[in-house]
């Protein structure tokens, strides 16, 4: 007789996660009340020779549900909103097939998703950033003050303590390689010797190497294969200690946001 055909296994990503919106239905979200929404922005771009191009819409994505689940078994219903997988590369355009929007389009899909909440009840939205070239400071800046949703951002990898990496590096290097080993490892390169080492080039300006000035990084001229910062040291664990501190983190701010006080963000404590 032929062998049985061994079960199928289920991935995290194949079972139905609580407060992530992309697998809810609707009588879950019609039924609940969703104080706080997540709302991660990635980015689709070269990782280095071993990270794939979706790692910051992964890793934002992974947090946020986390994030959600954390915060529901608190007893606060947080969801976590779809991904935006496009950031600002305008820098790595000469990448192939790196995917950039400019800070004016993600101004306009802010404006659109602030509006798609207001009527619903949401009392605060997080801006979960998972790439660097994101700054979503001066979106906050012109949208707050014409919505009555509070407005924060939480750059993930920045929430928890990052002494466990020796060489975290600032992209596709030791701390963003644990946690994709953690969260997607079938996703990483399984041959540690194809891995590119992070090298980088120094600016050629004096003030801009001293911290005096600053240029955006043309990633062909600044790296040798698009990652900055030695990836060879990460593991699986450093990665699952690491998201797990930040998940903690990142869920406590969503739970104290649920209740704060618009009026009274800032006073004498």
């Amino acid at each position: 007789t032929p062998p049985r055909p061994r079960p199928r296994r289920t991935s995290m990503h194949e079972t139905r996660r609580n407060g992530v919106l992309r697998d809810a239905t609707f009588p879950q979200i019609r039924d609940t009340t969703w104080p706080v929404a997540l709302l991660p922005f990635g980015a689709t771009e070269p990782h280095n020779t071993h990270l794939p191009y979706g790692t910051d819409t992964i890793l934002g994505s992974e947090v946020a549900a986390r994030v959600a689940a954390a915060c529901i078994a608190r007893g606060t219903t947080v969801v976590a909103l779809p991904a935006v997988p496009f950031g600002v590369n305008t820098t790595q355009l000469d990448l192939p097939l790196t995917i950039n929007v400019m800070p004016s389009t993600q101004l306009a899909i802010l404006r659109d998703v602030i509006g798609s909440l207001e009527p619903h009840g949401v009392r605060g939205l997080v801006l979960l950033n998972a790439h660097g070239g994101n700054e979503l400071r001066a979106l906050v800046r012109e949208l707050q003050p014409s919505t009555s949703i509070m407005l924060a951002i939480v750059n993930w990898w920045q929430a928890a303590d990052q002494q466990a990496f020796t060489e975290p590096g600032d992209h596709a290097g030791e701390l963003e390689t644990a946690a994709m080993l953690h969260v997607a490892p079938h996703l990483v390169e399984p041959h540690r010797n194809a891995w590119g080492d992070g090298r980088t080039n120094p600016s050629t300006l004096e003030g801009v190497r001293t911290g005096v000035a600053w240029m955006p990084r043309r990633w062909t001229q600044a790296t040798h294969d698009t990652g900055v910062g030695n990836p060879r040291a990460a593991s699986a664990e450093s990665g699952a200690a690491f998201m797990a501190q930040a998940v903690d983190r990142i869920a406590a701010f969503c739970c104290e946001l649920a209740m704060a006080d618009p009026q009274r963000l800032w006073a004498p404590l």
